[in-house]
């Protein structure tokens, strides 16, 4: 089971709120989030309500600052995120992963099947893009550009017919990386 603390303050000073599930807005606890801390489990972070907009993935540790920890992900080529206002537990997976890929939205193109992470799909399936997918088993990250950089997103068992519908200003999928079992 996951748990995450969101602080109002950084340095997790000010008002907190404990959460061992999805939330769809942190804002109708905190005014607002400047620091958190996993204690367990794996969680997708985002910067709008409904688990839209930018998305950070976060594992156990500490995330004193949330603020600076966002321009430095954008300067590293993610998204910036200035605050979080909702999250998403991810579930512990343990056994196979499979997903299958396709070129083009309502799972039309080229189709591939992953069982195991792709550092770049143009590389691997000289397929540029990735714009539908379906995920039999597993959870993953898809990321925008290759060797797992860029913005990310976040998919879990079902169908994905447009994953630009998904919230996010994504202008492609270039690699995809499985979350392990040990978060």
């Amino acid at each position: 089971m996951g748990r995450i603390i969101f602080y109002e303050d950084r340095n997790f000073q000010g008002q907190s709120y404990e959460c061992s599930s999805d939330c769809s807005d942190i804002h109708m606890h905190l005014n607002r989030c400047n620091s958190c801390r996993v204690e367990d489990g794996c969680f997708m972070v985002y910067n709008r309500p409904n688990f839209m907009g930018n998305q950070v993935f976060l594992r156990r540790g500490e995330f004193s600052d949330f603020q600076r920890m966002g321009c430095v992900m954008g300067m590293m080529g993610m998204a910036v995120m200035d605050t979080i206002r909702s999250c998403r537990m991810i579930p512990m997976h343990r056994g196979q992963y499979r997903m299958r890929i396709y070129e083009s939205e309502n799972f039309e193109g080229q189709m591939h099947e992953l069982m195991d992470d792709c550092e770049s799909l143009q590389d691997r399936y000289n397929m540029s893009d990735c714009q539908s997918c379906n995920v039999m088993d597993g959870h993953w990250l898809m990321f925008e550009l290759p060797n797992y950089r860029g913005r990310m997103l976040y998919v879990g068992p079902g169908e994905y017919r447009s994953l630009r519908e998904l919230g996010m200003n994504m202008t492609r999928i270039s690699s995809t990386k499985r979350i392990m079992d040990i978060c």
